[in-house]
């Protein structure tokens, strides 16, 4: 199970448009990279989460999913943040920097 600690200044962008009512997926994204376990994370936005995604525990405006498959590449504990000058969300934990500079995708690709 991933717990994800929302920054305060992350927290108050999820609670305004155009992420309420919807879904963040955190994803491995290796589409486009040659290899499943070259990757990189990405955030998704969604209606909802799908069918057999797993719901991230913590407190957040929005739910924040993943596919179990995806969880392997992140350690148990993770931290959004949000730079409001870049309007960028960065993804890390106590022992690594997963992503720095995460733009939302608005549209998610086909999962298969």
């Amino acid at each position: 199970m991933i717990h994800i600690t929302l920054s305060p200044e992350a927290k108050q962008r999820l609670s305004e448009e155009p992420y309420q009512g919807k879904a963040i997926k955190l994803v491995y994204d290796s589409e486009g990279c040659g290899c499943a376990v070259s990757g990189v994370p990405s955030l998704w936005l969604l209606e909802a989460p799908g069918k057999d995604d797993l719901v991230a525990e913590g407190e957040s405006p929005v739910t924040i999913c993943y596919e179990q498959r995806h969880e392997i590449f992140f350690e148990p504990k993770l931290k959004l943040g949000y730079n409001e000058a870049r309007s960028t969300f960065s993804l890390s934990s106590d022992g690594q920097i997963y992503n720095p500079s995460i733009t939302i995708k608005t549209t998610a690709p086909a999962t298969k």
